[in-house]
């Protein structure tokens, strides 16, 4: 468990800034363009990494009959879908809001899992998700009133986007979990990259290649090597070691390092609500996963 909530750790704090990215990189790209070259950088990073480091899985891709149809469906509902409508909706919302939506993920992960995949989950989890959701309010010091202001449309592509991303662990839980983790991210960035540059061009909205502006190109190398490259082995080792409840956990704990930047790169504050948000988000985060892990080991001794 220890590599899993380092995995975590290490992955909110690099999805933590991916809402400034995308924030700098929707005004010039638009938001199928933002996610092209955040889906083609990724895919370039992870080639690289599966040349160098990973030979003998690329070996074992050559001889294995992949399952192009589940990997599809991860690529558009993973990385398609959600890169996008998160690009429009901030076009639309504060960066704050989008935050606090992106926290779902968790919610709808577990729905779509008990509805659709037969996952059979305690009252322990479902308090485990509520108190995360909770901490994440009390991290942002919002209210309903503050929430009910903000733009409905903003807010309805970003829950889209969150639903996208619940299906999309569960797919690959259910289908993807014997292609090896950098094999399953190269593959469905790639084939996202194919999908997201057609949708590029039939959008008439922003431009195709970036500026070498130097905050475009900052956040292109941020958001598509690092956060689309490096992240998803991260991503995909905890839905595939842990569960994909555990790895949509990582929304939770995103809010909690872009104030950590705010505070490291724009010397912002560390307020007491923050200090409490905190301590209440892994507080969720433990209680979402203690069950499963009990299940988990009754399982291993059973077999």
């Amino acid at each position: 468990m220890r590599k899993l909530y380092s995995s975590l750790v290490i992955l909110s704090i690099i999805w933590g800034a991916s809402f400034l990215f995308i924030k700098i990189l929707v005004e010039e790209l638009g938001p199928w363009g933002v996610v092209f070259w955040r889906c083609f950088l990724g895919t370039i990073t992870l080639c690289v990494v599966l040349i160098v480091f990973k030979r003998e899985e690329l070996r074992k891709l050559r001889e294995k009959r992949l399952p192009w149809l589940y990997l599809l469906l991860v690529a558009v509902f993973n990385n398609t879908l959600p890169f996008g409508f998160i690009a429009m909706s901030e076009l639309k919302i504060s960066s704050s809001f989008a935050s606090v939506i992106n926290a779902t993920t968790p919610i709808w992960t577990i729905v779509i899992g008990a509805i659709f995949f037969k996952v059979r989950l305690g009252s322990r989890q479902w308090l485990g998700v509520f108190t995360g959701f909770v901490g994440i309010l009390l991290l942002l010091n919002l209210n309903v009133n503050s929430l009910l202001k903000e733009n409905f449309i903003g807010a309805g592509t970003m829950l889209f986007a969150t639903f996208c991303y619940g299906l999309g662990a569960q797919l690959a839980r259910r289908y993807l979990a014997d292609v090896p983790i950098v094999v399953v991210s190269v593959l469905t960035l790639g084939l996202s990259s194919i999908i997201s540059f057609f949708l590029m061009m039939m959008s008439n909205e922003g431009v195709i290649f970036p500026s070498f502006k130097t905050d475009i190109l900052f956040s292109l190398i941020g958001l598509g090597v690092l956060g689309s490259g490096i992240a998803y082995l991260f991503y995909y080792y905890m839905v595939k070691e842990g569960s994909a409840e555990f790895a949509s956990l990582v929304t939770y704990i995103v809010p909690i390092t872009a104030m950590l930047w705010g505070y490291l790169l724009l010397s912002e504050k560390i307020s007491a609500n923050m200090v409490i948000g905190l301590f209440v988000v892994f507080t969720g985060v433990y209680l979402s996963t203690s069950t499963s892990r009990k299940k988990n080991a009754l399982n291993s001794k059973v077999v």
